[in-house]
């Protein structure tokens, strides 16, 4: 997969709703359920970062429900990328981009959302074909102000913003031209998940679903 249709697939899923879910899941047996309740709730396309041991045998249990398209986040190696695909990942999320990485991905078909924090690495990334990146740590990096001022310039290369993103402050980015979503983990919140109140994720995914854009 060359670096062009990577991206013309990731925006495809960044245009699905105005959400891409960010999940830590620890424990497996959430894994299903959760993704039920977003993908009833309206978000169908998730990502589960490679943070906890059980992130892979999640990936594998989410991928079985119908209507969601589940992506690994957090990939920062070749292996992370192997394993990813072996899981039943669809698409991939990094928090920055590494030429080995990014091989790696286009070698296994992986549409890739990579990482950019500055003019420069949004240009790298665009000079090698990647139109559609994430903005990442997004609100640390001067938040959609910031990303407001490096689309005027590079307006080529359209974003999914990550790293403070909540409900508060969606609409700040949602609003800009270069943007076609955000990442954001409010939707699944550890202690819903741990009391199991699915419900209440549903209604905090239809309440994300409804955002503007």
């Amino acid at each position: 997969m060359t670096p062009t249709e990577a991206s013309s697939r990731s925006i495809d899923l960044c245009r699905k709703a105005p959400v891409i879910p960010v999940l830590v899941i620890d424990e497996l047996a959430h894994a299903r359920p959760l993704a039920e309740a977003l993908v009833a709730g309206g978000l169908p396309v998730l990502e589960v970062t490679l943070r906890t041991p059980i992130a892979l045998d999640a990936i594998r249990e989410m991928a079985k429900v119908e209507g969601g398209i589940v992506g690994a986040g957090t990939l920062l190696t070749p292996e992370d990328v192997a394993a990813a695909v072996a899981a039943g990942a669809t698409f991939g999320v990094s928090p920055g981009a590494t030429d080995k990485l990014l091989s790696a991905c286009e070698a296994h078909d992986l549409p890739l959302l990579p990482g950019a924090a500055t003019a420069s690495e949004a240009m790298a990334l665009l000079e090698r074909g990647y139109t559609t990146q994430k903005f990442f740590p997004a609100e640390a990096n001067g938040g959609a102000k910031a990303l407001k001022a490096i689309g005027a310039p590079i307006p080529q290369v359209t974003f999914c913003p990550t790293g403070g993103v909540s409900l508060k402050n969606a609409n700040d980015y949602l609003s800009l031209s270069n943007v076609a979503c955000v990442g954001g983990s409010w939707v699944a919140p550890k202690d819903l998940m741990e009391a199991g109140d699915w419900e209440g994720i549903v209604a905090l995914a239809k309440e994300a679903a409804a955002l503007p854009r």
